[in-house]
């Protein structure tokens, strides 16, 4: 009885496992079925779950647009320089926030946390009237700005869990030799934060990859217009036509780069993210 009931649970959860699987990955898969696919084929009755018959027609579509390539160059400048930005303030944030002492520390903190609890929708007006009383509205630096909103406070506080779990003993023997605040965090405590830094850095990266509300309200025309408000605006052979295979080929385009960023580096991802939640 022991080892069926054993098995069972074990026959079960592997039930649940590949049923977590097959709903995550299944969505991804078919978006790249549906890519290699006939426009004909798109809206059969009886869709096949393989691309029979095959075709990179939408792929060429896709690259053969004037503009999508610009549209993924705005893309990596904005995505990269929102990621640095948001881990170079980050970073001396969580180095104050985490190893610091000052009193109103846990209020900054939490300050820090309500930040995140706004929807994009309630603050958008706001940073309309201000990018546009700045000169920044229609600009690469418009859109990092903005986007530091969500991962500027996401890299806090994961990089803050991260440097409290640090040894205080670096850092007191540093003190010992003369460094300052700075150079300590500089020279001894930032080589140590590798796994936060690239979990930080790559969740902040594919958050702003894959932004869509503030890139279509802060940008006119394609000079600045990053990957997914121009996926959105593709049009088809008439005005009631949607291309649904220009748009599944350039979604597959745009999602390949960061599946492989995530495949490669998701041992440090695990790492910096259970280090920053348990640790401190």
């Amino acid at each position: 009885m022991k080892r069926l009931s054993r098995f069972a649970t074990r026959f079960l959860f592997y039930l649940l496992v590949l049923f977590v699987v097959v709903y995550s990955a299944f969505p991804f898969y078919w978006a790249v079925v549906s890519s290699f696919k006939p426009s004909g084929e798109l809206f059969s009755t009886n869709p096949s779950l393989l691309p029979l018959p095959f075709t990179l027609d939408h792929y060429k579509n896709v690259f053969l647009q004037a503009n999508f390539g610009r549209n993924l160059l705005n893309s990596l400048i904005v995505a990269g320089g929102a990621t640095l930005l948001s881990l170079t303030l980050g970073v001396m944030a969580a180095y104050a926030l985490g190893r610091l002492p000052f009193p109103p520390r846990s209020a900054v903190l939490y300050i820090v946390l309500s930040m995140t609890m706004f929807p994009q929708i309630a603050v958008l007006g706001g940073l309309f009237i201000l990018l546009r009383q700045a000169g920044l509205f229609n600009t690469h630096l418009g859109l990092i700005l903005s986007y530091l909103l969500f991962t500027l406070p996401f890299t806090v506080w994961v990089l803050v869990g991260y440097f409290r779990g640090l040894p205080k003993e670096l850092e007191e023997a540093a003190y010992v030799d003369g460094a300052t605040p700075l150079q300590t965090l500089l020279k001894v405590m930032l080589p140590l934060t590798g796994p936060g830094l690239v979990t930080t850095g790559l969740l902040s990266f594919i958050a702003a990859w894959n932004e869509y509300l503030f890139a279509l309200t802060f940008t006119v025309g394609d000079s600045v217009r990053t990957v997914p408000p121009a996926i959105a605006s593709f049009g088809g052979a008439s005005p009631f036509e949607i291309p649904w295979g220009s748009i599944m080929a350039a979604s597959v385009v745009v999602t390949v780069p960061l599946v492989i960023l995530v495949l490669v580096f998701q041992q440090r991802i695990v790492a910096g993210l259970t280090a920053g939640a348990v640790k401190g």
